[in-house]
This record gives C-alpha cells, structure tokens and sequence, in this order.
C-alpha cells in the first residue's frame, strides 16, 4: 500500500509530466520497486511511466544499466558516482525524457563509518542536460528509510518539473 503522501505527490508528478508530454523512467535499488509502484498507482500512468528497473544487484546495475564493475569497485553502489551510472543507464535503456534513479542502505545491515544505514543518494536527468545528484541520510527503520527515500525523490521531481 502507497502511504497518501506519497500518493499525492505521485499525483502531482502525474500531473506535470502530462501537462508537459514528458514521460520518466526510473532505476531503484534499495526501494526495491517502491517509487514504481507509487508512480504506476495512478491512473493513466502508462501514458508518462516508461519502464522500471530494480538493479538491487551490483551484478543487475552492470547487466540492466550498463553501469561500470570498475566504478562499483572504486565508489561502491551508494555513491554520487553510482546514483549518475543509473540515470545514464536508464537513458541509455529508454525513450524517456526523464530518469530517475535511487540507490542506498536501508539496513538494519550494510552500513559503515563512511556510509550508515539510512545513506540514500539519488539522480534525477532529462536528456540533454546534466544530472541532479543528491544525498540524504534517513533515520529509522528499514520500512521508513525506503518510504522516506520515496517520498524525498517525488519532491525533487517535482521541483525538477516546476
């Protein structure tokens, strides 16, 4: 089930790439399809949702994304680097305009000095320019790292598409 914040803000993102003709395109990692869902809850989605992918693997990001085993192993899989892979991936791998991408550490386990648990980074790219890559650090549990992760993204789509 899709919490109604978040489906409101899908709502609004819905609305703006309508009005606008643009369609998106997303990659998750650690939502695990969470912003597919929310995104696709909204009726008529398929005329502005292009595809989804969930690379929860490093092996799927290579295979799915064309994203670098070299930058994996120099960054990790939850870096600025990894997140801007993903949006060329999804570009590379769609027709749409816009690509969004979320890779992080929901926990309880994975986390390190460096990058906790509740590490989030994430891209947003229209084709043609560069891509937004920003970086929060959720508390709480697993269930509420991925919801909040959800719920920032459709924010800065939003702010993207205004």
């Amino acid at each position: 089930m899709t919490d109604k914040t978040v489906l409101a803000l899908a709502g609004e993102v819905a609305f703006l790439l309508t009005e606008r003709q643009l369609t998106v395109a997303v990659a998750e990692s650690c939502t695990g399809g969470a912003l597919c869902q929310a995104l696709t809850e909204i009726p008529g989605s398929s005329t502005w949702f292009d595809r989804g992918f969930v690379t929860y693997s490093n092996q799927a990001k290579v295979e799915m994304l064309g994203v670098s085993p070299a930058l994996l192993e120099q960054y990790g899989a939850v870096s600025f680097e990894a997140a801007r892979a993903m949006v060329e991936g999804v570009h590379g791998q769609s027709q749409a305009e816009l690509a969004i991408a979320i890779t992080g550490i929901a926990g309880p386990t994975g986390g390190t000095a460096q990058k906790p648990v509740g590490t989030v980074f994430f891209g947003i790219g229209q084709k043609g320019q560069a891509v937004k890559i920003d970086k929060r650090r959720f508390k709480g549990d697993r269930s509420e790292v991925r919801a909040r992760s959800v719920e920032f993204v459709l924010k800065a789509l939003l702010k993207t598409l205004t």
